[in-house]
């Protein structure tokens, strides 16, 4: 099933032309390309029907699928791969913790006098959406941590049921490990972003309060209400799942539904480059879409913040143009914890504001730390 599922998205991936019904001549698919200067440009293109949409349908990706006229030119998932491997890998090196490798992005020094900050990202992304955000909170003197979860980014992604099998229980057993051999002294700071593997980031420091000092939470699902997107539900089907979670650029094409932005090409790149690597991480994130009890995990969240289990401070930085999640999830939680709960609207920015707009997210860590 994985080689067939590959197979066929490299076909796809490496499509050339199709002939226009409509006007009967052959269309080429266009390379995507921005040309304003700014880093914040909106997407106002509407593409109409195209049967090669799944692939195509986000802006990004398609700078990054080349159509020539000729098959031998550039174009094969084998160049594009050659053409973006050493992408994204700012501040970032491998470490061991027991029989798995993490990704782990590491600024500052141990020594940094403000403490430490530990960076959890969502699915189906990688840490690297926190490199600028990292890099400015060191040079404000804090040690910062951001590792690609197990099944995520560039760390390990073993085979479902041979020595991982992606549940809740796994995820934190993994990641109280990895706090371990990277000698994180408690308490610190927590900073937490996304769904599935970001909720789990939530139910791990219900568990361990007292490793933390202070918890930043940046859009992520809190209340049981919480609508939950497309791609996790597509997971969750029988066999249809099984194709979502080989799209290349199914996670590029999430980051762009949930934001008011275009992913620059460089920046894509590295989100995509997992996917097209292998199947081993769309078949981890489908098998921890699988496992999640989303509503148990949000009804936990929910309980576990409110005001009579939860007193330490907690800063809900939102992006208020995130089209999965509105601010009202926040408001709603906040709610449940008046006193402990603080919330900064981020204007501009959408569901990944470290990504949309780091800049504006250090600035409200450095006040809430």
């Amino acid at each position: 099933m994985a080689s067939s599922l590959l197979s066929l998205r490299s076909s796809f991936l490496s499509s050339r032309t199709f002939t226009s019904r409509k006007h009967g001549t052959r269309r080429e698919f266009v390379a995507f390309s921005s040309t304003s200067s700014s880093e914040r440009e909106k997407d106002d293109d509407k593409p109409g029907f195209n049967p090669f949409g799944f692939v195509t349908d986000n802006p990004s990706s398609k700078s990054a699928i080349q159509l020539p006229e000729s098959p031998a030119e550039d174009g094969n998932v084998g160049q594009m791969l050659y053409r973006i491997e050493n992408k994204g890998r700012e501040y970032g090196s491998y470490v061991k913790s027991g029989k798995l490798r993490w990704f782990v992005r590491e600024t500052g020094s141990v020594n940094s006098r403000r403490g430490t900050i530990l960076f959890l990202h969502g699915a189906p992304t990688q840490s690297f959406s926190y490199r600028e955000v990292m890099s400015q909170m060191s040079s404000s003197g804090y040690h910062c941590y951001a590792p690609d979860w197990i099944g995520f980014g560039f760390s390990d992604k073993p085979q479902p049921g041979y020595g991982f099998s992606y549940t809740e229980d796994e995820f934190h057993s993994a990641l109280d490990k990895l706090l371990e051999v990277l000698n994180i002294s408690s308490p610190f700071f927590l900073v937490v972003q996304g769904f599935l593997v970001g909720s789990y980031g939530l139910t791990w420091a219900l568990k361990n309060s007292e490793k933390i000092s202070k918890l930043a939470i940046l859009n992520s699902p809190l209340t049981v209400s919480s609508p939950l997107p497309g791609l996790f539900k597509k997971l969750r089907i029988p066999l249809f799942g099984e194709f979502t979670c080989q799209n290349a650029i199914e996670a590029e094409r999430f980051i762009e539904g949930g934001s008011p932005y275009v992913l620059k090409n460089e920046k894509a790149d590295v989100y995509r480059l997992p996917y097209l690597s292998s199947g081993a991480p769309g078949f981890a994130l489908l098998e921890a879409a699988k496992k999640a009890n989303f509503g148990d995990i949000l009804n936990r969240i929910s309980s576990g913040f409110s005001s009579s289990s939860w007193d330490k401070p907690i800063l809900l930085a939102w992006g208020l143009s995130d089209k999965y999640l509105p601010l009202s999830e926040a408001e709603a939680f906040q709610k449940g914890n008046p006193n402990a709960v603080k919330i900064k609207q981020i204007e501009g920015a959408g569901h990944m504001p470290q990504e949309d707009w780091p800049e504006k997210v250090v600035e409200a860590l450095n006040r809430f730390l």
